[in-house]
């Protein structure tokens, strides 16, 4: 991973070469799903997704955007919650059977907990040629909305569903009923802390799940990566030489999952931001959308391993982003302080400020230039917040580092 650090005092920002670093298997929702300049044949297929595609009741009323007219350019800004949940359930709330965890070195179906490992909000701007991909660490400490005190953001979703299962089961709801809707729950509370966090209001939400993960990537044939360094991990299955190589279904899993041999949970997100950057390459300029074999087997999955927020006419959206190429995705991280924050029950958490994010977060999306959802004079859906010092500092104490790699490959 190749890393740059900037700034002065103990803040810490670190970003890969060419601006990238973010968390990333859910973002295969987002590539899959939205971001498909297409006609004929291939819009044909996409049609397939409506009859299908499992959605959730999670967008406030207020954060609704209307559909913009068919065919052409988008026409307000737009913040999509894009999560990677660390479920043992399909999409309709099912178990996945054992010989599937086995296959994804997942566990049982007891392990996990419903944590969002993947936390990215993509701003698309008016016209949607281009989008800004910010991604937050999982255990970034701060306030978890509802009045649940401050945790790790990755807990915001089992803490919802868990309030709700109570509720859930007085109205009579079980198995798989019960799944679905606590999983609702978890999605809003979630989304409630991101936009409490980062002071952007949320309009879209996709989520998937480990098994859907897999098969995305399956499903668009692999996708290349390249390590500095050959690994071997037990726990997550990871066993890959150096150099450059095609993964896909459990190795590309392993891949982004990996944990155990890595600096920091920082460098995982490089992995995973790796394997998105090459990901949206494969999907955007591989002719993904003129092989109907591969676009086909697309479809399914997404049909299969993506949940959208209720509402959302992707098929839309997507013709909305035909101009958009992989060139045209820019990617970044929010601003750290430590990796090392001791906590009451949390263990050690990712210190972050809340009001530095903000900052953080409005100064990236205003490098766009791009008018702002329900605002045509140039702004971009951020609520106001006060003006804050530097964002980007030198490595702390916490032991942050970003070695030397070679040139488009990852530790």
């Amino acid at each position: 991973m190749r890393g740059i650090i900037h700034g002065s005092g103990e803040k810490v920002v670190l970003l890969t070469s060419r601006g990238r670093r973010i968390g990333g298997r859910v973002a295969l929702g987002l590539v899959s799903t939205a971001v498909v300049g297409v006609t004929g044949f291939a819009w044909t297929q996409l049609s397939r997704l409506d009859e299908a595609i499992v959605t959730a009741d999670v967008i406030a009323p207020s954060a609704q955007v209307p559909d913009g007219p068919a065919g052409e350019p988008l026409k307000v800004a737009q913040n999509i919650l894009l999560v990677g949940i660390d479920s043992r359930t399909d999409t309709n709330g099912n178990p996945l059977p054992q010989n599937v965890l086995d296959a994804l070195h997942a566990g049982s179906g007891d392990d996990g907990g419903d944590t969002t490992d993947t936390m990215i909000v993509v701003h698309i701007p008016a016209g949607g040629a281009g989008a800004t991909a910010i991604s937050i660490p999982r255990d970034s400490y701060v306030d978890i909305a509802g009045g649940f005190g401050k945790h790790k953001i990755n807990s915001a979703y089992s803490r919802g569903k868990n309030a709700a299962m109570n509720t859930l089961r007085a109205q009579g709801l079980s198995g798989p009923q019960l799944e679905v809707k606590a999983n609702e729950a978890g999605a809003k509370l979630t989304i409630q802390t991101i936009e409490q966090f980062t002071g952007l209001s949320i309009n879209h939400y996709a989520a998937v799940n480990l098994a859907g993960f897999s098969a995305l990537s399956e499903a668009v044939g692999g996708v290349e990566v390249c390590l500095n360094n050959p690994v071997q991990d037990k726990f997550s299955g990871a066993s890959f030489p150096a150099g450059k190589q095609l993964l896909s279904g459990p190795q590309a899993l392993a891949f982004v999952r990996q944990r155990h041999g890595l600096p920091s949970d920082l460098d995982r997100i490089a992995r995973q931001q790796a394997f998105l950057s090459s990901m949206a390459k494969t999907v955007l300029d591989a002719g993904t959308f003129t092989d109907p074999t591969r676009l086909s087997s697309l479809i399914g999955a997404i049909q299969g391993s993506v949940v959208l927020d209720r509402g959302w006419d992707v098929l839309g959206f997507a013709q909305q982003l035909r101009g958009m190429s992989s060139g045209a995705l820019k990617f970044q991280t929010i601003p750290v302080q430590s990796l090392s924050l001791p906590t009451p029950s949390d263990g050690d958490a990712v210190k972050v400020d809340p009001a530095e994010v903000k900052a953080f977060v409005k100064s990236a999306l205003n490098a766009t230039s791009v008018a702002a959802v329900g605002d045509s004079t140039g702004g971009i859906g951020i609520k106001p917040v006060a003006a804050t010092s530097s964002i980007a500092a030198p490595p702390s104490s916490s032991g942050a580092s970003t070695p030397p790699a070679m040139a488009g490959c990852v530790n």
